[in-house]
């Protein structure tokens, strides 16, 4: 058994903050001492970086992720009678912005291996009314992006891709966001390239649905007091700006620094036969915004390690289509098998980029421990 107890938190952005701090003080300092607070010099300056790091054309900021991906469907013209296909396990936003754009979502489920869209179950679920796809790159890792820009491009429909948990993870080289119509960005504090508050963005290469994304985001206008639509109000603000311009001088550490400890992770837990250890598919950079495993008698392990001082999540309790949100879609556990057992199987263990071997030893002896018992 373990003696020494240690307190790992889930995710420890204090342990960052603390690493730039000089940076993200000065930054923050000198939008209020600018009072640029709302879009302005450092939300363009946040932008540009973001747009010469990705290699695109276009880089439309907004107040979260949730509204990315809104604003995205809106430009495209998906609203009523149109269905949208996305995938059954992951954050709520990505399939209630289909239904708020006034489109059906269709739900498939996931690959028992890498836990994205199951490319397999697909076309069976296309009709004519199905406008786009939403790939989501969940937990860090990329979906198979050759196969369903195939199946975008042999049925003529939008390509979106919800990258809120990728920054800069790589599908067969290629930065996910970049397959598509466009990309979308969660800058929640807790994510890879996290702000100090909501915050998001959306990329693409296609100048006319970038006109249409920031005149939407922006109450329907691209001048002030010009609004040729009826847009809502999406806007980035400049500390949160600032901060993100800051952080993304650090963000491919960051990442280096995620696999490490996934790595590690996996070389620990690997033994333990009560635990599967998430795979990563050799065609993809993995950026383990989330380390999630799958563990037998999870309740009580979960339990086990908060008593000792390790805090853990998971992501999700219950699949989309399970929530008394989606009753009214009819679906049941027979629909999606892999996220109906998976439900109660995933664990996710704490990961953050400044995570030390001492730790991963702890938590990983700690769940060995509980096995034994």
């Amino acid at each position: 058994m373990n003696n020494k107890k240690m307190s790992i938190p889930f995710v420890d952005l204090k342990a960052q903050y603390k690493s730039i701090k000089k940076e993200i003080d000065s930054a923050i300092e000198n939008v209020i001492s600018e009072t640029a607070f709302i879009k302005g010099k450092y939300v363009q300056q946040f932008e540009n970086d973001y747009k010469q790091a990705y290699g695109v054309n276009h880089v439309i900021s907004c107040a979260n992720g949730t509204d990315a991906i809104y604003i995205t469907l809106k430009a495209l013209g998906i609203g009523a009678g149109d269905e949208v296909i996305t995938v059954a396990n992951t954050w709520i936003s990505t399939a209630e912005t289909i239904s708020q754009a006034g489109a059906k979502a269709v739900f498939i489920d996931i690959d028992p291996d890498y836990y994205t869209i199951n490319i397999k179950n697909i076309e069976e679920k296309i009709s004519h009314k199905t406008k786009a796809i939403i790939p989501v790159h969940l937990f860090g890792q990329p979906v198979d992006m050759d196969g369903i820009k195939s199946l975008c491009d042999k049925y003529g429909l939008f390509l979106v891709e919800d990258c809120a948990q990728a920054h800069f993870a790589e599908w067969n080289g290629r930065k996910v966001g970049t397959f598509g119509d466009a990309g979308t960005f969660s800058f929640f504090p807790g994510k890879n390239l996290g702000a100090y508050g909501d915050a998001g963005a959306i990329i693409t290469n296609d100048d006319s649905l970038a006109d249409k994304m920031r005149m939407f985001a922006n109450h329907g206008a691209l001048k002030k007091h010009f609004h040729e639509i009826e847009g809502i109000n999406s806007r980035l603000d400049g500390i949160q700006a600032s901060i993100l311009s800051v952080k993304l001088n650090h963000i491919l550490d960051w990442s280096s620094a995620r696999l490490t400890s996934a790595l590690r992770y996996n070389k620990a837990l690997n033994a333990i036969e009560d635990i599967t250890i998430p795979q990563i598919h050799p065609n993809v950079k993995h950026v383990f915004h989330l380390y999630v495993i799958r563990a037998k008698n999870r309740a009580d392990l979960q339990a086990y390690l908060k008593d000792r001082g390790i805090s853990t999540g998971i992501h999700y309790p219950t699949p989309l289509p399970f929530l008394k949100a989606y009753n009214y879609l009819g679906y049941s556990e027979i629909d999606f098998p892999i996220s109906a057992k998976y439900q109660h199987e995933i664990l996710s263990l704490p990961m953050f980029p400044e995570m030390t071997q001492e730790q991963i030893n702890y938590i990983s002896n700690t769940i060995a421990d509980f096995y034994k018992v």
